[in-house]
């Protein structure tokens, strides 16, 4: 396989028309190694138009679903973020190349032991991977300038909502199937939000500790 002709088909023939324009992001992904976040045994489908098992029962976003996410997000080199769902670390290493800081959130040990192995390996430096149920956040290390939930859940968590700062912003997949959309949270005061939403899809669940109440 032609890795960068297939890096290229990726970005031009998928992310691209689902208009994902912004040049910057774009130029992150040729520069962030989406195959060397893949198992082994899937590598030659890093650049496919689909989700991709990475165990635990747990999934890699398609590529697509990714990029819009995070073109949604717009991370900004000055954002602390928090990323809920870290899996093989892709998506922090992305939210890593244009933030300041991240924080990603894994509830399972081996995943988070094979992210922090990736990312060390991609040279990320400025991410840290933590064990948790990210569904609870993170507030002992928050408030937090930007929120990606890297999965769905089927309502947003307050807890989630209350550790992002004034100004600051979340977006995630909210729902169950059928019926899901991707949705932008923006915090516009200690106690108001407004939520836009983007787009409709499907994402597999975050996995959580236990259910929680949650409000929306």
């Amino acid at each position: 396989m032609d890795i960068e002709q297939a890096r290229f088909n990726m970005v031009e023939q998928q992310i691209r028309p689902w208009d994902v324009l912004d040049t910057e992001f774009l130029e992150r992904l040729y520069e962030v190694k989406r195959e060397e976040f893949v198992p082994s045994v899937y590598r030659s489908l890093a650049f496919a138009d689909l989700e991709i098992p990475i165990g635990h029962g747990a999934t890699m976003l398609s590529p697509k679903i990714e990029a819009k996410l995070l073109q949604a997000a717009a991370p900004r080199k000055t954002d602390k973020v928090l990323e809920v769902g870290t899996g093989t670390g892709y998506m922090a290493a992305l939210l890593g190349a244009r933030a300041d800081r991240v924080l990603t959130v894994e509830i399972v040990p081996e995943l988070a032991a094979l992210a922090r192995d990736n990312l060390l390996r991609a040279r990320c430096l400025n991410v840290s991977v933590i064990v948790g149920d990210g569904s609870t956040g993170c507030p002992e290390r928050g408030p937090f300038d930007l929120i990606v939930l890297s999965g769905s859940l089927p309502d947003l968590p307050q807890a989630l909502l209350d550790q992002l700062k004034p100004g600051g912003r979340l977006v995630g997949i909210v729902g169950e199937l059928p019926i899901m959309s991707a949705v932008r949270v923006a915090r516009d005061a200690e106690k108001v939000f407004s939520t836009t939403r983007l787009f409709e899809t499907v994402a597999p669940p975050l996995q959580t500790e236990k259910k929680s109440h949650f409000v929306f």
